[in-house]
């Protein structure tokens, strides 16, 4: 996927590419500008986040707006929508047929009315009655009471369609909208956002074990709007094998042995779309004290002899102080020590309350390719016909059960309990349904014993009579694959040791990093960094952070404007990126500052040379 051809600038694979991106772009703007009246006016709520993602020939579930809407959104920009839209694809003809054909067992190519009811107010993205109504009025059901299921997606795509063209005449018969351009504006931003560069494999530009090829004296290809270099900026960093692991945690065992210690579990999950959501920590300090924290992958004891692939997985830990609101919390520091796998802090904080932020680049968390042989059998029948759990759902399932034990008890209370629930469905177990559980299901001190949690997976097979469809939908959401293996998430534990008080660790949250952790990963990069000035600019600087085995780069942009700044690895030897291309382009906003790329070694036991040229275009 990262292999490129040296053709030259004008070849017709390049123009074909320019042609997607500023068809796309013009698509993003039709469907913004159709619900707001500038490019510059910002997103405020769910409701217009809705609207215009429905513009643009979207059909968002809530639980694909709250991946984008979380906790801590309070707006969201333009270019933000951009970059949902290119994570957030439209459904094909192929792929609602075949969702309808996992209903239509028979293939008759009809769903009767109260099918199609209980389906959609049971599983997945589940739905009320009264909505189910509404849909089911408009549907083409006859005289039988069945939905003719293929001119239903018939009428689907093309309301999709007409809904974009009317956005798009809109944008053309305008001339004040039509006159609008997204570059050189003067508005104050929050963050940068990636520039939507059509990738030429989503899949296959990600495959681990591919080598970034190096670079030739062709001219590196370039954005539409790129019409010539006026500025670049070239950093090389050339790292030893496996010297990556060679810092330490500046901490001897021997001296925290009277420290008070507290931990949690957590985990990072891979979205369908790419990105990466964990969960979030509120520690609380009762007095000032000297602290010890580290992150690092959760080796499961049941997965022992099995393959771990997410013990490679880098991650990081970043500290917030929490102010009298939770909009602005202040970077106090971060995980930057490493030894082996684990990534440490050592330092002295205040008494009060702190946000933990995990974090992982997504160089080696990240979609695979891999082809698997079969797909793994969850239940099976007894000599009379009653259902049980196959050994190999059996060992997977206690697996899960660790990596949900947050406080590593052997327990899970409802709270722990309820993160899985927001995990795999979107809802979460209320006291009252938490005590019918306890009535049929095994119970230690109000919490789930891992027998427990085995019969309430084993009962949810016989409310299907056996059909295993909701258990993968569980167990994909938590990144298994159909052979039973978790590729797509990487559990994690965290310690916290405390001189002179006891800590308290709490999960929180169950989302993506958000603004706050955007915020704090780019001013660490800038307060540990090397910074260079754009060769030419005064105001747009290239940061560059190696923190034990991986280099982060952050672009400043203290201008007024809006910058486009052309990315070229092709130099590099040995290396992954988060962005799984060699060359890219992002759209840096005004007065802001973004990550252009984090990197890693691809083969740690070899030498690798990041090497990195930032062009202003």
């Amino acid at each position: 996927g990262n292999q490129r051809t040296a053709h030259s600038g004008n070849s017709p694979g390049k123009k074909s590419q320019h042609a997607e991106e500023a068809i796309f772009y013009m698509d993003c703007r039709a469907a913004y500008l159709a619900v707001l009246k500038s490019s510059l006016a910002n997103i405020k709520s769910k409701e217009q986040l809705t609207l215009v993602l429905q513009q643009a020939g979207r059909n968002p579930s809530q639980k694909t707006v709250n991946k984008y809407w979380t906790s801590q959104t309070s707006s969201l920009n333009f270019d933000d929508f951009c970059a949902i839209l290119k994570k957030e694809k439209p459904a094909t003809r192929n792929e609602l047929l075949e969702a309808f054909g996992k209903i239509d067992t028979d293939k008759t190519g009809y769903i009767s009315h109260d099918e199609l009811c209980k389906i959609l107010t049971t599983r997945g993205d589940r739905m009320t009655w009264e909505e189910v109504t509404s849909i089911t009025k408009q549907a083409d059901f006859n005289c039988n009471g069945k939905l003719d299921y293929n001119k239903f997606c018939e009428l689907y795509l093309g309301t999709r369609e007409q809904c974009c063209k009317a956005a798009r005449a809109r944008l053309d018969t305008d001339p004040r909208l039509r006159q609008q351009h997204l570059g050189n504006q003067t508005e104050t931003v929050p963050e940068g956002i990636t520039l939507p560069v059509p990738k030429p494999s989503p899949r296959g530009c990600r495959k681990p074990g591919h080598k970034l090829p190096k670079g030739d004296s062709r001219a590196p290809s370039r954005p539409l709007s790129a019409q010539s270099s006026k500025a670049s900026s070239s950093t090389t960093v050339t790292v030893a094998a496996s010297s990556s692991r060679n810092t330490k945690l500046i901490i001897e065992p021997d001296t925290m042995k009277e420290w008070q210690c507290a931990q949690s579990r957590g985990c990072f999950y891979l979205e369908e779309n790419g990105e990466i959501i964990s969960h979030k920590y509120r520690l609380h300090l009762p007095q000032r004290s000297a602290l010890c924290i580290t992150i690092k992958p959760f080796s499961i004891p049941q997965a022992q002899g099995k393959p771990c692939p997410w013990l490679s997985v880098d991650t990081a830990l970043f500290i917030l102080k929490e102010n009298e609101t939770q909009e602005n919390l202040q970077l106090v520091s971060f995980t930057e020590f490493q030894d082996k796998e684990i990534f440490g802090w050592r330092g002295e904080l205040g008494a009060g309350l702190y946000w933990l932020l995990p974090f992982t680049t997504g160089c080696r968390l990240r979609k695979g390719k891999t082809q698997i042989a079969g797909e793994a059998k969850l239940v099976w029948r007894d000599e009379d016909g009653e259902l049980a759990l196959t050994e190999e759902f059996r060992a997977a399932l206690l697996d899960v059960f660790e990596t949900i034990d947050l406080d590593g008890n052997g327990l899970l209370s409802l709270e722990e309990y309820n993160f899985f629930e927001l995990r795999t469905s979107g809802e979460k177990c209320d006291q009252e349904a938490w005590a019918v559980c306890k009535e049929n299901f095994e119970m230690k001190k109000n919490e789930l014993t891992r027998q427990g949690f085995l019969d309430l997976n084993l009962m949810e097979a016989n409310d299907q009579d056996g059909d295993p469809w909701d258990l993968w939908v569980t167990l994909l959401s938590l990144g298994y694959n159909r052979a039973l293996e978790m590729t797509e998430a990487c559990p994690f534990v965290i310690d916290i040791c405390a001189e002179r008080c006891k800590p308290r660790i709490r999960a929180i949250a169950l989302e993506a990093g958000g603004s706050q952790l955007s915020r704090a990963l780019c001013r660490s990069v800038v307060n540990k960094g090397e910074a260079k000035g754009l060769g030419g600019s005064e105001s747009i600087f290239i940061h560059t952070y190696r923190s034990g085995s991986r280099i982060t780069s952050v672009i400043e942009n203290k201008s007024e404007n809006k910058v486009i700044i052309h990315v070229n690895n092709e130099q590099s030897k040995n290396c992954l990126n988060n962005r799984g291309l060699t060359v890219f382009a992002v759209e840096v906003a005004p007065k802001s500052m973004m990550v252009s790329q984090h990197v890693m070694a691809l083969n740690e036991q070899e030498e690798w040379i990041y090497s990195c040229v930032h062009s202003l275009v």
